[in-house]
Formats: structure tokens, sequence, C-alpha cells
């Protein structure tokens, strides 16, 4: 588990093709790998890896199909920046949300702009993510944690003060840059626990009747 509160940023630094997924090297950068062992969770710009191998400034780690196909890091090459933060342990400020590290999908950058001494960022989302995206609720995007300003259907709008612009990746992003998403966990479960015995059936979505049976719509 993670928070969104981002240590560093990264650079990965090699790819290795390896029989259809990927071995991967990241720079770390400022981040503290001093507690870091074998096996432990490290997210990259929120996908959450595992360190197999510590040669000192970074580590390395493997991606496989699933990663590299649901998330931006299919997208990577060497010398792309990344937003990394180490697993939380029980004496975590819990700064930001509860993050998991597995991405839900992938958004695209809609509109950057200044906003006073921050700017707003407007992302177009998959509509199949849009029922999870709440006015004021949370976010992930490439591990940051944020808090949604507006939603307009699958689209969200996010505020990004100086400080995040500082110590993340996000002051480089443009117009049609694609992100990964992570939704707030509780929408992902309370939808499934609004399904009921219906989450054993083969296509079971969340509907306007479902809600308004039980109560959340009228």
């Amino acid at each position: 588990m993670f928070t969104g509160i981002i240590a560093a940023v990264g650079t990965i630094t090699a790819l290795q093709p390896r029989s259809g997924d990927v071995r991967l090297r990241i720079a770390t950068g400022k981040l503290d790998l001093s507690d870091v062992q074998l096996g432990d969770s490290i997210a990259v710009s929120g996908v959450c890896l595992t360190a197999i191998e510590l040669p000192g400034d970074g580590f390395w780690a493997d991606a496989s199909r699933e990663t590299l196909e649901r998330t931006i890091l299919g997208e990577a090459t060497p010398g792309a920046k990344v937003n990394l933060e180490k697993a939380l342990t029980p004496t975590t400020r819990l700064g930001g949300h509860l993050v998991s590290g597995h991405v839900d999908g992938i958004g695209t950058v809609a509109e950057w702009r200044p906003d006073g001494r921050s700017w707003r960022l407007r992302i177009q989302a998959p509509d199949a993510l849009a029922r999870y995206i709440a006015e004021k609720g949370s976010i992930c995007v490439d591990g940051v944690s944020l808090t949604v300003n507006r939603v307009d259907g699958a689209a969200f709008e996010l505020n990004i003060v100086p400080h995040t612009l500082v110590e993340t990746t996000l002051a480089d992003f443009k117009i049609g840059r694609r992100v990964n998403l992570e939704v707030d966990l509780i929408a992902r479960y309370l939808e499934r626990l609004l399904l009921g015995d219906r989450t054993a059936q083969s296509g079971g979505v969340l509907t306007e009747a479902l809600l308004r049976e039980h109560g959340f719509w009228k």
C-alpha cells in the first residue's frame, strides 16, 4: 500500500525485453534506499513494482505483460522521469489517501493551464472509470494523490499546487500526455458490495436500477 505522496523523482535508465515482458532499471535520485530490501514494493508513477536487484543508486524490477498493457510503462523509454514512493509502514503519515499501486486505466491530459501560482489539470479518463470519480473525492494520477475539483462525464479537473509541481513529474505534463489512473479504493469495492450475488455473474455491472433498489438514486 502507498499514500500517493511522492518521495522522489527517478529516471528509467534501462529497459531489457524478456520473453514478452520487460526488466527495467530505475535510478532513484534522492529516494532513501537504506531501508529497502529485495522483494520490497516501490510505486513507479503509480505502478507497484517489486525490487529484484539493488545496485545502490536504484533498483531493478520486472514489469509483466499485464502491467505493460494496462499502464504507461508499456510506452516507457530510457530517460523517462517517474514518480517514486516506497510502500507505507504502520508508522507512516497518511498524508494522501490509500493507494494500492494497481492502475485501473490510462487517462489523457486534455487541458493544462496556469491559475495563479497553481495549475489547472483536466484529464479525460476511460468511460469505464467515470462512475468511480466523484467531485472532492481522491484519485491517483501517475502515483500522485490528488483531489478531484470537478467532474464532467468521464473528464475531471484537478488543481496542482506549486509544491506538487516541484516534487513530481507533473510539471512536465503536456496536452495529449497519457497518465496512469487509480481510482479510490472505497469506490471500487463499494461497487462490488452493491452488486452482491450479481458479482458471480459474468459481466455483472452496477446499473441505475440497482442504485435505485438500494436507495442511492431517486
